[in-house]
């Protein structure tokens, strides 16, 4: 009996250290894929040749250029249906085939899947926690939930036709480190379906040198960009959902003294909406009505003095932003 096809789609670099274990738990599945895909983004090291090993379709690039990149072309590459990106230093659990074809098999199903996920530490496999989504708010409004909440691809399973047509990945560098939160958000502009699986089928490892978490201040100015072309795509649309991404944004910047980017943050917020949100303190919003620079400059230095453990935590990579 035929089913809906899927192709599991990795981009790669420098990924022997990792890959193989991703790989042993793709083809330990109940129901296998029916397609392993690995994009090898110009590595130097044997990442090509271990994803052979293990049966995997192999496209090398000849220049580096990123991930989002290199799932454009995966997912240019598959005939599948259906497609599922994974990072190369995660894993599977044995039953996220079998939960993705539930989802694949509905008469009318929705063009992006979420599934929830472990968070663990790499070194030593320590459960730091587990991320649920929220199907009924996925389901009501997937623009809102994607500007406000990070959502990696690992977690996703979606429609490859409705994922080419939405125009896929942004390859913009400025969105660089903060490209899967653009890509749902493009997803979701575009008018894509959303729900959200509740079984917990895969295993993010959480490294203190991954790309992300040694490179904060990058992945903040990479958060006012995506967030400067939500704006523009929606044009007036969700401008409070957008101006606390905003300030939250302006919040992170801060703690890093770029106040560059914590600056453009307020300007956009502002033009979107002349107020600050209720959520921070009335102080701060008090101050912002004078000078908003003035405000996070004075709370920053506030929290340096008052709470200096806060700081060094973000700085050491301790606190997950």
């Amino acid at each position: 009996m035929s089913h809906p096809s899927l192709a599991l789609c990795i981009p790669a670099y420098n990924a022997t250290a990792y890959l193989p274990r991703l790989l042993k738990s793709a083809l330990a599945q109940t129901i296998q894929f029916d397609e392993i895909w690995v994009y090898d983004d110009c590595s130097t090291d044997e990442t090509g040749k271990i994803a052979a090993e293990f049966g995997a379709k192999v496209i090398r690039g000849e220049i580096n250029r990123g991930c989002s990149h290199g799932k454009n072309v995966l997912a240019a590459q598959t005939t599948c249906e259906w497609i599922h990106f994974h990072d190369a230093d995660d894993a599977l659990y044995p039953n996220f085939v079998e939960q993705a074809h539930q989802w694949m098999a509905l008469e009318n199903p929705p063009d992006v899947v979420l599934f929830n996920y472990e968070w663990r530490r790499d070194d030593t496999g320590e459960l730091l926690g587990i991320y649920k989504f929220d199907d009924a708010e996925l389901r009501r409004d997937p623009i809102a939930y994607t500007i406000q909440k990070q959502i990696n691809p690992f977690c996703g399973l979606y429609r490859r036709s409705a994922y080419l047509q939405a125009g896929g990945y942004d390859t913009d560098p400025l969105v660089l480190y903060n490209e899967d939160v653009a890509f749902h958000c493009r997803m979701a502009i575009a008018g894509l379906k959303f729900a959200a699986e509740p079984t917990t089928t895969i295993i993010n490892y959480y490294r203190a040198n991954s790309m992300s978490s040694a490179n904060q201040i990058k992945c903040a100015q990479a958060q006012f960009h995506v967030m400067r072309k939500v704006s523009e795509s929606l044009k007036g649309e969700y401008s409070n959902e957008i101006s606390q991404k905003l300030w939250g944004i302006a919040g992170v910047s801060a703690a890093y003294l770029d106040w560059n980017t914590a600056d453009s943050c307020v300007n956009l917020a502002f033009s979107l909406h002349s107020k600050t949100p209720n959520h921070l303190s009335g102080l701060f919003r008090l101050l912002c009505n004078f000078n908003p620079y003035f405000a996070i400059r004075f709370r920053e230095w506030l929290i340096r003095f008052l709470k200096p453990q806060l700081r060094q935590q973000i700085i050491t990579g301790s606190e997950r932003l």
